[in-house]
């Protein structure tokens, strides 16, 4: 008896079931769904094996929770600001602030993110002074030190903080490290033990059950967070790892952007740690005064903004929507990926054609070649429409960074990509304070002498070969 006619009838059948969940049952982007059905049509058989590990979405149940006088703090603060918002009472240090009050208000009505106006800032755009600071900030931890990393490597580098991070813990400080297990699945069981004999907690995020084998992995903790005695946090794009400090061959010289950040939004960037290290560990942190040590200091206004595949709404994305759009003068833009859905497309459109100055800078070389060719597809529209692109050279631009005309800036861990928006746990800052966003535009003026500008001609002679990689990649860029 010849049985592939009704195993290829069961897979076609599978094949059929799938599709219409996807259409009637999941109520996906339709771009995405799109993508979907195309690669079940074509590739039935591993197309459905690829649908179970990347494109299931997570449960609708909530995944991050705390204890309730957290909680109940938390949103008392919340709806005091947003009243104080809706009441037109809203205490601001700088006036600057009161043209953005609406995209505060989103980010405390979607998000919960307090706005805090006494911080201090220090931007760091090389990794040999981000890490040198780091390090030292370490060496002086006097009770706890809270690590968030999405990729942690057994390197140079990684050996380094971890040598540091077991010389803490020899010391009392409680230190506790949180890593996405795709990230960093190079990680040997050798590192985590050595620092675990030394007393440190270490947890990785949505492991893999049966090893080499994680339904999960297409949902990745991309955050990048370190929380020092409740008083000194960190946020932007490194990780952790020797590529990082300039060490790597391929990439050179790497260009990201982080933040130093002392104030109470190290609150909000600890609240944020816990909630996540609360979801990976089975020793929940529970709450005390201990982890909440900031000091007001310094001017700066900030929203510690988070969003995932959890969420109802796409949190970070809805702020570079605001923000593009609040543009009167200019939008400067740096991500390694610019995939953008049709929402920010039309965004950055009607800035330009509004005679906003939009200008964007991405890498010259691919870490992930499909999101790289998808990329320079989408690059096309930005100069058809009259925006600016600059293509970075000195190495391999990193940096997620928005500032619109040097009065609010965004620095995180969340690209202009689809992955970013929908698929990854992901962390930024919103900032509003004058000197800061004027600060990262002039970093971003520093940055186009290392650049080149791609002109719509230059991009027009690109060969087909490259045009057909581009149409491919543009085609699975919602699957990405």
């Amino acid at each position: 008896m010849n049985i592939f006619p009704i195993f290829l009838s069961i897979i076609l059948g599978l094949n059929v079931l799938l599709a219409l969940a996807i259409i009637f049952l999941e109520r996906r982007d339709a771009s995405a769904t799109w993508a979907w059905l195309m690669v079940l049509l074509f590739i039935p058989i591993a197309g459905f094996v690829l649908y179970l590990i990347f494109g299931r979405r997570l449960s609708d149940k909530e995944i991050f929770t705390w204890d309730k006088k957290s909680r109940l703090g938390l949103l008392t603060a919340v709806q005091e600001q947003l009243k104080a918002i809706k009441e037109d009472r809203l205490d601001v240090q700088h006036k600057d602030i009161i043209p953005y009050e609406d995209l505060i208000y989103m980010h405390l009505k979607n998000n919960d993110a307090l706005l805090s106006q006494n911080n201090e800032v220090e931007v760091f755009t090389d990794g040999q002074k981000k890490f040198h600071a780091l390090l030292e900030d370490i060496e002086n931890a006097r009770d706890h030190i809270h690590l968030l990393y999405y990729i942690i490597r057994d390197d140079n580098l990684g050996n380094r903080l971890a040598d540091v991070l077991i010389k803490k813990a020899n010391e009392g400080v409680k230190v506790k490290l949180l890593y996405d297990d795709m990230g960093s699945r190079l990680i040997k069981r050798s590192f985590k033990r050595k620092l675990e004999d030394a007393g440190i907690q270490v947890e990785s995020f949505f492991p893999s059950l049966i090893p080499k084998v994680n339904l999960k992995i297409n949902y990745r903790n991309h955050r990048k967070l370190a929380i020092i005695d409740g008083k000194i946090g960190y946020i932007g794009g490194f990780n952790i790892g020797d590529e990082y400090l300039g060490f790597n061959k391929k990439f050179g010289y790497w260009r990201d952007t982080h933040l130093r950040v002392a104030g109470e939004a190290v609150n909000n960037m600890q609240t944020r740690f816990i909630l996540d290290w609360n979801h990976a560990s089975s020793g929940d942190i529970v709450y005390e005064e201990r982890y909440y040590q900031a000091e007001p200091t310094g001017d700066v206004g900030m929203q510690i903004v988070s969003s995932g595949p959890d969420s109802e709404w796409e949190q970070i994305k809805h702020g570079y929507l605001k923000m593009i759009l609040s543009a009167k003068e200019y939008v400067y833009i740096q991500t390694p990926y610019f995939i953008p859905d049709d929402s920010l497309l039309d965004a950055l459109r009607v800035a330009v054609l509004s005679g906003v100055d939009v200008r964007i800078m991405i890498p010259n070389k691919p870490d992930h070649p499909f999101v790289y060719w998808a990329t320079f597809s989408n690059i096309g529209d930005m100069l058809k429409a009259g925006a600016t692109i600059y293509v970075y050279q000195k190495g391999f631009l990193h940096a997620k960074t928005i500032v619109v005309d040097g009065k609010i800036a965004s620095v995180g861990t969340a690209n202009i990509d689809v992955r970013s928006f929908r698929l990854n746990f992901e962390v930024n800052a919103f900032l509003y304070h004058p000197d800061v966003a004027q600060l990262l535009a002039d970093r971003f003026h520093e940055d186009i002498v290392d650049s080149t500008e791609l002109t719509f001609k230059l991009y027009q002679s690109r060969s087909k070969w490259i045009r057909f990689k581009e149409a491919i990649s543009r085609l699975l860029s919602p699957i990405l």
